[in-house]
């Protein structure tokens, strides 16, 4: 063989070897991974191949699955999908998934490798979907969706021993089930909701942290309880009314002009929301107390999985002394979300320990046999136990004598703080209306809620945490312990 033929020889077993070595390493290393790729149309043929597993409330399937004419033979449904949807998520074909149904994805198609049997195993045949059992109570889940209406907002519901999530709803909602399959209507659907200046499918529960207003000052309070600022909720404070936030010409006022708000103790100050009284509290404490108590109920953690990840709520810790005041009253940079403020009240109720919240119970195979059980898990210590029971009295007083009286619950006691937050420039906007509460029963049964109403449609003089979010918290608490 002459030279230059000898040369295009190893030149073509080089590029053979190449070929079959490019072909082993698709087909053997990199084969589980183009098997889970989503643009890979057999994943999603695989996925919907079968019914898939449901997601469970009170034991029952909140989801389901029918037949198709397609490749993707079925597709999923949902009941009650607008009161679900914020528990939920939803599961596309040709749109993927999200919440539950994304996270427990491998769990619900059958794929995950714990519900194989070893028939399973030997044949590669994918498994029975499994189910997710959620710690939701439809009878709380389905007052507060009806509480909350027409109006924008959300709810959450939490028992405070467990970390439970009882509630959690968000509205307005959308029915994710009319994007389920992959024909127009479904395209058409998902076009409309992807437009809808609402966000209506915005977990507004869990994704949508607002200023919190005057319900921070149960924080602001903590701290000063446990900094020993003050030695209880019934000690005067040292604060003037009006109050001049420090370095400026700037003048804090109360809502109520005639409130007992001067020098009040804390019990007086929560009973008629005295702006003047926290903010100067705040000051007293620092920056730095304060934010170290608002992190021990949750803030500034971007990693609060229900297992769904809620937005991270935040306490600004970059603030001079009349931010400090602004942020002691629920304004300058706070932000809460309704999940947040409901494990505020829930450590408050559960005598300072906080739980972490939870929406999973336990995961079954197609058998119904448990295969993860959720326990509960202490998120940590808020607060002591006697600063805990001072702010339950104090809480207490909001609603048998104070701006939470829309609470009340005949045969529970209930403890309660309203909040009123500012919105836009110079508070151009809507204010957000706030409620969070706890109530127990004569068994010592406990439930704590957080409401907040972004929208309701009403005039401006008639936005307040009493009016709007107290009613929607009593119908939770009532539901939960009723």
């Amino acid at each position: 063989m002459n030279k230059p033929l000898r040369r295009i020889s190893v030149c073509c077993l080089v590029l053979v070897l190449a070929l079959m070595g490019w072909v082993t390493w698709i087909q053997g290393a990199r084969a589980s991974a183009y098997e889970e790729d989503p643009h890979n149309p057999r994943v999603a043929i695989g996925r919907y191949a079968a019914p898939l597993g449901n997601i469970l409330v009170d034991g029952k399937p909140v989801t389901g699955s029918t037949a198709t004419s397609s490749d993707l033979k079925y597709k999923r449904t949902y009941k009650n999908g607008p009161l679900y949807a914020p528990v939920t998520g939803f599961a596309s074909q040709i749109y993927g998934s999200n919440q539950l149904e994304s996270l427990y994805g491998d769990i619900l198609d059958g794929s995950d490798s714990r519900l194989r049997n070893p028939v399973d195993t030997l044949t590669r045949q994918r498994a029975k979907g499994g189910d997710v059992a959620t710690t939701i109570d439809s009878a709380v889940q389905e007052a507060g969706y009806r509480a909350l209406g027409g109006k924008t907002g959300a709810a959450v519901a939490l028992d405070p021993a467990t970390g439970r999530i009882l509630g959690m709803v968000s509205t307005p909602s959308y029915d994710p089930g009319t994007f389920a399959g992959s024909g127009g209507a479904d395209q058409r659907a998902w076009q409309a909701l992807a437009a809808d200046k609402n966000k209506s499918d915005l977990n507004r529960a869990l994704r949508q942290p607002l200023p919190p207003g005057s319900t921070f000052k149960l924080v602001v309070a903590a701290a000063a309880l446990e900094n020993g600022l003050y030695s209880s909720v019934d000690e005067p404070t040292d604060s003037p009314d009006p109050y001049v936030l420090p370095h400026t010409r700037t003048t804090l006022t109360n809502e109520n002009a005639s409130a007992p708000c001067e020098n009040a103790d804390i019990r007086t100050a929560l009973q008629y929301s005295c702006n003047t009284v926290f903010a100067k509290m705040a000051v007293d404490l620092g920056k730095d107390k304060v934010a170290a108590q608002a992190e021990k109920f949750g803030f500034n953690d971007g990693k609060v999985d229900t297992p769904v990840r809620a937005a991270k709520s935040v306490y600004p810790t970059d603030m001079d002394a009349a931010q400090t005041a602004l942020s002691g009253i629920g304004q300058f940079n706070d932000q809460a979300t309704p999940l947040q403020m409901a494990m505020v009240t829930s450590a408050i109720a559960n005598g300072g320990e906080l739980m972490s919240p939870q929406l999973v119970d336990k995961v079954t195979d197609g058998g119904g046999k448990t295969i993860e059980q959720t326990a509960p898990r202490t998120y940590g210590k808020a607060m002591s136990a006697r600063t805990a029971e001072q702010l339950r009295s104090a809480m207490e007083t909001v609603v048998d004598k104070g701006t939470g009286s829309n609470a009340k619950i005949g045969g529970l006691t209930v403890g309660g703080k309203t909040g009123t937050a500012q919105h836009g420039v110079d508070n151009s906007g809507t204010p957000y209306a706030w409620f969070v509460s706890y109530a127990q029963d004569a068994k010592g049964r406990q439930v704590a809620v957080a409401v907040m109403v972004e929208d309701s449609n009403a005039s401006r003089n008639e936005i307040s945490g009493n009016g709007l979010a107290a009613p929607i918290a009593r119908a939770m608490m009532k539901a939960a312990l009723a």
